[in-house]
């Protein structure tokens, strides 16, 4: 039984596979069961077997790579040494860079960024407590703020020919969460 289980995985990992070299070089809408059952050498049968139609495979995808409040890593409170979750978000990313990098890319989907953004907004605004309505509306602007931030730096960390080292990348994000986008351009030009 355990046999046929590692098949069925197997199988259901080679359409995924095969969807997703498709789907970085052409759009969803220029993708088709056909294609994706050719390149991973299976059936339509097969295929439908696990999946309704192209739209399901990249769904399963982002399923898989969005973090929920189990997989997310601990984040430290606003008392932390980190403050903000720079450090958890980037090493969820990089174990997932290879979907995000598309994704969040040029190319990508921009309701991906919406549905990330969404799964990990409550777990940031519970580490900061209840508070006041009018304080709840602003505590989520904020997050949003720092979440498009975060999100918009990873996708371009990743889409460049020689980034800046890791470590370096996350030290500036928590700088300027810390000090302000302000302060850290004043002091890149030498203000």
């Amino acid at each position: 039984m355990n046999k046929r289980h590692d098949i069925t995985a197997q199988t259901k990992q080679n359409l995924i596979d095969a969807f997703w070299q498709l789907y970085c070089i052409r759009p969803i809408s220029q993708i088709t069961v056909r294609d994706v059952v050719q390149r991973a050498g299976y059936n339509r049968s097969t295929f439908y077997e696990y999946f309704h139609d192209v739209h399901a495979v990249l769904e399963a995808i982002e399923v898989s790579i969005i973090p929920t409040l189990d997989t997310l890593p601990p984040f430290d409170g606003p008392s932390g040494a980190i403050g903000m979750p720079v450090a958890q978000f980037w090493e969820w990313y990089a174990r997932n860079a290879r979907y995000y990098a598309v994704l969040l890319g040029e190319r990508g989907d921009p309701a991906f960024a919406i549905k990330l953004k969404r799964q990990i907004t409550p777990t940031i605004l519970a580490m900061f407590g209840d508070a006041p309505p009018a304080d709840q509306a602003r505590r989520a602007l904020v997050v949003e703020y720092m979440l498009s931030a975060m999100i918009g730096v990873m996708a371009h960390w990743h889409q460049q020919a020689e980034p800046m080292p890791i470590d370096e990348a996350m030290a500036l994000l928590q700088h300027i969460m810390q000090h302000g986008v302000m302060d850290e351009l004043a002091g890149a030009a030498g203000m």
